[in-house]
């Protein structure tokens, strides 16, 4: 009978909230009207813009913009549903002026089109790049748009982001407030298509292939026609058949420019520097407000590390915080973040930064209202105890960097291992037989796997899983985890993948959840007593352990060490857990396959993939361990 009353709640809910939509509708449709327009940059070229304008000319509005590489439709006389079924209703009942422009070169803008176009610090005269073009944007609609009050705002999510960050380096000082949001930062060391050198093949084959990387020679309203159809089934089994790199490049024809720099660039040169925004960020005038998902599984990196550089670089009093949520890419723009997968965050998270973080910081800046005093310098979510935390500082100054070792018999603890007879854990890494990313079939790459259970990995012979016994008190991570691995391996080359990860009690389940059903005959929730919660887990292309600019190979059965950073955790382990780490040489289809051989990958022949025996040593001479920042 419960469970009828909810899902009756839930339809009522439901009705409720599509209700309110259409009134917003309605309001919005005789608040509103759209303008489209061809805005002309310095050197000429002309980029679309769709600006919503107030029908209200008793007040002066502020400007709130975005710039996208994904369109800025509908096109023609409809308005955008987004002004009333999604949280910008909020800055259209506040009166913004808001812009949506396609940026140089995509859909119905002119000019040509450049991936992460590089910062140019000594433009002159005609040149241009994404900072001069918001600049221009700026300064055309400040003259041409009624009742602007001379204040801009520009926003934005993941690619959008980057073309944030990109605005505020412009310089226009008529900019006041920019909050790039899971900004493109360094498609290298973490974001989007590198993770740590190792390149994340499914999510930038899919991305480019499947339509983004397909040029517009002229502008467009309707999408090209996807030309390469890939099967729509397992992921796993599709990507292994198609196998190695150069196949990948085969399918994707002569069309892919970016795809062929990608794989042009295998290491970290000047070319990848170029297109960090990080080196240019003492430049940054306008109030920066970063925000980013601690499950993010596109952008991760950008948004922590956008935060970290901007911080270093600034003055005193420059006004840069930083927002991270328990949420997946963009859920915080979302109409619930109150979970993610099989995990429960308790409350509407995304709610809670919409109407306490974002829609103040922007009203604060463009408009004169409110007030920020309630604002930290870092407002971060931790799961585990499902709590927003503040701090003065990011990385918290209480924070300890402390070992966790991995100890002989798959143990972990806070002590340094003692001798043992066996000074290793060891496993076989096949190519030909990768460690999946997710226990499931999946057609597309799923956002999920970031909170995902990780039993299917623990019951692998090519998984080294350690674990603690259950705390007997809660353990609180708050910053960067550094994985710190002496290994050999007997190849010249492997992929070192490191998880850690929260083993819920065998009891456990969520308040008023239903019991899952034990023979899994007619599905049933999912088991979550025993759930090992992926909390952060990264990849490490292992020829990088010096030098990301110049890679070295491994000396076959010499003890190495391979140490690196995963992105920021905020999670609390709670009384009666478990924390586990697991570690692994592949992560498919997620990350490309690494031959286990010293060769250019992007060039290797299914021949060149090599079985490869990997130890992780865990003795006094030779410890293993994660350090964790971890908050008292």
């Amino acid at each position: 009978m419960k469970h009828i009353y909810s899902g009756i709640l839930c339809v009522l809910l439901s009705l409720t909230a599509a209700a309110r939509s259409a009134a917003d509708s309605v309001w919005v449709h005789s608040h509103y009207i759209k303008k489209e327009q061809y805005i002309r940059m310095r050197d000429r070229v002309q980029l679309f813009t769709t600006i919503y304008q107030p029908l209200d000319s008793s007040e002066q509005h502020p400007v709130l913009m975005t710039r996208t590489p994904y369109s800025c439709a509908p096109y023609g006389k409809d308005l955008s549903p987004k002004l009333w079924n999604s949280y910008w209703n909020t800055y259209a009942r506040e009166g913004y002026i808001i812009v949506i422009q396609d940026v140089r070169g995509r859909w119905m803008s002119e000019g040509q089109f450049t991936n992460i176009r590089p910062f140019n610090p000594d433009k002159k005269g005609t040149d241009i790049d994404e900072a001069s073009d918001t600049y221009d944007t700026i300064e055309w609609l400040l003259h041409h748009v009624s009742h602007n009050n001379g204040r801009v705002g520009i926003f934005g999510i993941s690619y959008p982001g980057f073309y944030s960050t990109m605005g505020a380096l412009s310089g226009h000082p008529a900019l006041k407030a920019v909050s790039p949001q899971a900004p493109v930062t360094d498609w290298f060391y973490g974001d989007d298509f590198h993770h740590n050198g190792a390149f994340f093949l499914m999510d930038c084959f899919n991305f480019y292939a499947k339509g983004f990387g397909y040029p517009h020679p002229h502008p467009v309203s309707v999408a090209p026609v996807q030309q390469l159809q890939l099967p729509c089934a397992d992921n796993y089994q599709t990507y292994l058949q198609i196998g190695t790199i150069p196949n990948f490049t085969k399918l994707t024809g002569d069309s892919l420019a970016f795809w062929k720099e990608i794989i042009s660039h295998p290491n970290y040169d000047d070319w990848w520097k170029a297109r960090d925004p990080r080196q240019h960020v003492e430049r940054i005038q306008p109030a920066m407000l970063v925000v980013g998902g601690l499950f993010d599984a596109e952008d991760c990196y950008g948004a922590w590390n956008l935060y970290k550089a901007i911080e270093q670089k600034k003055q005193p009093a420059h006004f840069n915080k930083l927002v991270m949520g328990p949420w997946y890419h963009g859920q915080w723009a979302a109409t619930d973040a109150s979970r993610l997968g099989n995990i429960q965050f308790g409350d509407n998270t995304a709610a809670w930064y919409q109407e306490h973080v974002e829609v103040p910081f922007f009203n604060y800046y463009l408009k004169e209202k409110g007030s920020l005093t309630a604002l930290s310098e870092a407002t971060i979510f931790f799961t585990g105890e499902n709590h927003w935390r503040q701090f003065t500082t990011w990385p918290s100054p209480d924070v300890q960097h402390k070992p966790l070792y991995f100890q002989s018999g798959g143990a972990l603890g806070w002590g340094l291992p003692a001798a043992a007879a066996r000074p290793y854990s060891e496993y076989v890494s096949d190519p030909a037989h990768p460690v999946p990313y997710t226990g499931d079939i999946h057609y597309i790459r799923t956002r999920d796997y970031m909170t995902d259970d990780q039993r299917f990995a623990s019951r692998r012979s090519d998984v080294l899983t350690f674990e603690t016994e259950p705390l007997t008190a809660p353990v609180t991570l708050g910053g960067a985890v550094t994985a710190d691995l002496s290994v050999s391996i007997t190849g010249t080359d492997a992929d070192f993948v490191v998880k850690v990860i929260d083993v819920f009690p065998d009891d456990f389940s969520y308040p008023g959840a239903s019991q899952p059903n034990m023979t899994r005959d007619a599905g049933g929730p999912h088991p979550m007593g025993g759930y090992q919660m992926l909390v952060r887990g990264d990849i490490f292309r292992g020829r990088f352990r010096n030098s990301f600019v110049h890679p070295e190979a491994f000396t076959p059965g010499k003890v190495e060490k391979v140490r690196f950073d995963l992105p920021d955790i905020a999670h609390t382990f709670l009384k009666g857990h478990r924390i586990m780490v697991q570690v692994q040489s592949s992560w498919f289809p997620l990350a490309d396959r690494n031959p286990q051989q010293f060769i250019n990958i992007y060039e290797a022949q299914e021949k060149d993939f090599k079985k490869a025996n990997i130890r992780v040593y865990h003795d006094a001479a030779h410890p293993s361990s994660v350090v964790l920042p971890v908050i008292h």
